[in-house]
């Protein structure tokens, strides 16, 4: 969601017992609210039977709440006690109201076995948002992996209307049991029509890019197929497939180029679809990636970068954290400036040459998949394939701000195959607000702008 990803894109929001699909580790309590929310999992012994997750997470949240850290420490397996001791939980933990307001109590714990694992689920009610705690835990009754992010939005999207002039299907993103599950949204009548693949923000995303209750994908793919654009959305790997990053050793083109490239190739070979107007939209980091699935696909028409960040992920998660800390009653708070201190040690570790690239630092995430964030300038990759592009940016986003918007226009202001649209009401979501933006906000339902939804239509067609 470059999401800060979503509010930090939002980057990693993890909607399952896995953050990208992986294993996570608790870093900072801001990018865990921003739907940079990261699952902390890790691999537990074979399990002879069910440990008790209930009273387990039960337990850890009233260590949390009494402020009993290092007992809470103490229930954590030698990887996380290692990534997460006391001090940071609780710089952690203690940051949740700054964010979400006063705590109001836990509601029922849900359980369910995921391979040598129980996951555990535990909804945290506070008076600015609905959160959920999420737990990982061995067969040793350690806990593996703890995650704390946004509550989600019921996943089933309401029918298209009977009357509308497009309809949706179901559609397959790679084959065999890799294949991502997607929606094609397809308009009525005489093709072949122009599309679009959309490419979601950080995180374990569904293919509606739900973060509360927003859904910020179907609302663009309805809005386009109803223009007589198709468009594919799909199940992000990190979402439905998160063994595929089991093993650690992955790169970003691994949880995202790769399956857009692959969704780019199965659009173009779908019935009705003019293959030679496929165009890629990405949304925040989705954003960032587009260049370089359009360089590597070889096949894109066009770009649509849609509040893409434009400057190292990494530094912009800092920025974003301590932007956040003080979006309430601008001020930083001891907790929040201790977890920007652990995130911003942890960031200097990821570029340190001499850590080992498995080594796991922001967020839990292996050294080795921050170097390959890093390593992406978005502004080279779009410069160097030179394709038409649409740059969105709302002037309300607190995730990807000013300094990314700048940059785009300062590398493109004379390309005249580079047009940019700047709305002055619009979040990181492309959902209308008033007064500075927010997190709450991300919990109010609404829907993506209907003039955005007409301005990509408009371009697409013109190209």
């Amino acid at each position: 969601m470059l999401h800060l990803i979503h509010l930090l894109e939002r980057r990693f929001g993890a909607q399952r017992a896995s953050h990208i699909g992986m294993r996570l580790l608790l870093a900072s309590a801001l990018l865990l609210m921003l739907g940079l929310g990261l699952l902390l999992s890790g691999r537990a012994a074979a399990q002879a039977a069910p440990v008790d997750g209930a009273g387990i997470a039960t337990r850890l949240l009233d260590h949390l709440d009494a402020g009993r850290y290092a007992d809470a420490e103490a229930m954590f397996g030698p990887e996380m006690a290692k990534a997460v001791p006391a001090d940071k939980l609780k710089a952690v933990w203690e940051s949740l109201p700054a964010q979400a307001g006063e705590a109001q109590g836990h509601g029922d714990v849900a359980t369910m076995m995921q391979g040598d694992a129980t996951l555990v689920k535990l909804p945290l009610h506070y008076a600015k948002a609905e959160l959920v705690a999420k737990l990982a835990i061995g067969a040793d009754g350690k806990i593996a992996g703890f995650l704390i992010q946004p509550a989600e939005a019921p996943a089933v999207a309401a029918p298209v209307a009977a009357d509308a002039n497009f309809s949706e299907r179901e559609f397959s993103v790679g084959a065999g049991e890799r294949a991502l599950p997607g929606t094609l949204a397809m308009p009525k009548g005489d093709g072949p029509f122009p599309a679009v693949v959309l490419v979601h923000g950080s995180g374990a995303h569904d293919r509606d890019e739900t973060i509360g209750p927003n859904k910020p994908f179907l609302d663009i793919a309805r809005g386009l197929a109803a223009q007589g654009i198709a468009v594919l959305r799909y199940e992000k790997r990190s979402k439905a497939r998160p063994q595929d990053f089991a093993g650690g050793n992955f790169g970003v083109d691994d949880e995202t180029t790769n399956d857009a490239v692959l969704a780019v190739d199965a659009l173009r070979k779908a019935e009705g679809i003019d293959p030679k107007r496929v165009f890629v939209l990405g949304h925040s980091q989705g954003g960032m990636m587009a260049p370089r699935i359009a360089a590597v696909s070889g096949h894109v028409a066009g770009l649509v970068l849609m509040a893409a960040p434009a400057r190292p992920l990494l530094d912009i998660v800092i920025e974003q954290n301590r932007r956040m800390a003080v979006l309430d009653d601008g001020k930083t708070s001891d907790a929040e400036r201790d977890a920007i201190a652990v995130l911003t040690e942890q960031v200097r570790q990821t570029r340190d040459p001499l850590t080992d690239p498995a080594t796991k630092t922001v967020l839990g995430q292996p050294v080795g998949y921050w170097r390959s964030i890093d390593a992406v300038d978005a502004v080279a990759d779009a410069q160097s394939v030179a394709l038409p592009m649409l740059v969105l940016q709302g002037a309300r986003d607190i995730q990807v701000v000013d300094a990314d918007w700048g940059r785009w226009r300062g590398a493109f202001h004379a390309d005249k195959r580079v047009e940019f649209k700047l709305y002055e009401k619009l979040n990181h979501l492309g959902i209308a607000g008033e007064g500075d933006g927010n997190l709450a906000e991300y919990n109010v339902p609404g829907h993506v702008d209907a003039t955005l939804v007409d301005d990509v239509a408009n371009w697409i067609k013109a190209h």
